[in-house]
């Protein structure tokens, strides 16, 4: 695309930690907003997000000012995750706050710093969701229209993979058309296939 810098926007169904580091390792700055699944906040509980990392020290710092420090790593769907816990949670004035357990656990995934670097980008960049949507959301409402608001016509993901691939060429060609004209379009592609 002649771009040294890439730059990927997506929306929350596309969060995947492990292709977000694929993606970073790979040099392109991904920005796409974190699922929340946590019920906490919803029950009227502090939930990860209340927390501070702080990483010099290796340690999580709860609302109420005292340190959950790392006890053990261990693996979640292929994922080594970092476990950390206060001694304090038994004590706490404002555990019912906090959680139902008797203390209070918080994971962080070995490579985590990669997925706040991406959250900071958002945070830096708050119209980016906007934009994507402006952009990205109107070609998948043509796609259904075109497809009569329903399903692939296909099946098996092969076949569903080239029925896609063929809505998108016709996508992108019609878009070449009306921008460039027919003629234009049509000298381009003489200069392609010589």
């Amino acid at each position: 695309m002649g771009k040294t810098r890439l730059r990927a926007v997506a929306d929350r169904g596309y969060y995947s930690a492990p292709q977000i580091k694929e993606r970073t390792d790979a040099g392109i700055a991904v920005m796409l907003p974190k699922p929340t699944t946590s019920s906490a906040k919803a029950h009227g509980r502090f939930d990860r997000a209340d927390f501070i990392y702080i990483a010099r020290d290796d340690e999580y710092q709860c609302p109420a000012g005292e340190r959950a420090i790392y006890r053990y790593t261990s693996e979640e769907h292929g994922l080594q995750m970092r476990r950390y816990c206060s001694s304090a949670c038994s004590q706490c004035a404002i555990k019912s706050q906090c959680t139902p357990s008797v203390q209070r656990r918080i994971s962080r995934w070995e490579h985590e710093s990669v997925l706040e670097a991406a959250q900071r980008r958002l945070d830096r960049a708050p119209d980016a969701m906007t934009i994507r949507r402006r952009t990205v959301e109107h070609v998948f409402g043509t796609f259904k229209h075109w497809m009569g608001y329903t399903h692939f016509l296909t099946r098996r993901l092969p076949n569903v993979g080239a029925e896609m691939s063929l809505n998108v060429f016709a996508y992108n060609l019609t878009r070449v058309l009306r921008i460039l004209g027919f003629k234009k379009t049509m000298k381009a592609m003489r200069l392609v296939g010589a």
